[in-house]
């Protein structure tokens, strides 16, 4: 499959966005909805579930282009609506096959409308909106050589120390100074 591009905002995060390979209008940055901004109002056909999604799209995701994603955002909405509906037919009618394969289909088309419009983990760092925070390598040796002498302290990711032949690795450095 390939791995996926790289948003241009994470590349020029990096430092990494080339000028000779952009579109030949270059980058404009969209205005976005500033935080604390009042929420647009929700389109009057949604029900009660897709005006709740409405109201916390836009309060979570601030990253949303309020004109650009707004239909996307609406689609999902009614997505939603139509998901109450048809579950609640599904529970009438148990023995129809047809509506929950109905139901599993709209299900998978929820979840990739919520992802593009990054509402998953994955797709909120994929976007460059959230990073995990890692230990490097010299924080994470610094922090084990502080450590080391305590017995109930457990390495970062949650290994145990190290035993065998380099548990007492502490001991033998001394001994060589």
């Amino acid at each position: 499959m390939g791995r996926h591009p790289i948003p241009l905002e994470e590349k020029r995060k990096r430092g990494t966005l080339r000028q000779n390979r952009l579109p030949g209008t270059g980058l404009e940055e969209v205005p976005r909805l500033p935080i604390g901004e009042d929420i647009p109002a929700p389109p009057e056909h949604l029900g009660p579930r897709g005006r709740e999604f409405w109201g916390k799209a836009f309060q979570g995701g601030n990253w949303l282009w309020g004109d650009v994603d707004g239909t996307l955002l609406q689609h999902t909405a009614e997505l939603l609506d139509e998901r109450e509906e048809l579950r609640d037919l599904v529970q009438d009618q148990p023995e129809n096959t047809r509506l929950r394969a109905g139901l599993r289909q709209l299900d998978r088309q929820l979840v990739s409308n919520l992802a593009h419009l990054g509402f998953t983990p994955s797709d909120r760092a994929r976007l460059g909106l959230v990073r995990v925070k890692q230990q490097s390598k010299l924080e994470e040796m610094i922090e084990r050589r502080a450590n080391r002498d305590n017995p109930n302290w457990q390495a970062p990711g949650g290994r145990e120390a190290q035993s065998g032949k380099h548990e007492n690795l502490g001991e033998r450095e001394k001994r060589l100074r």
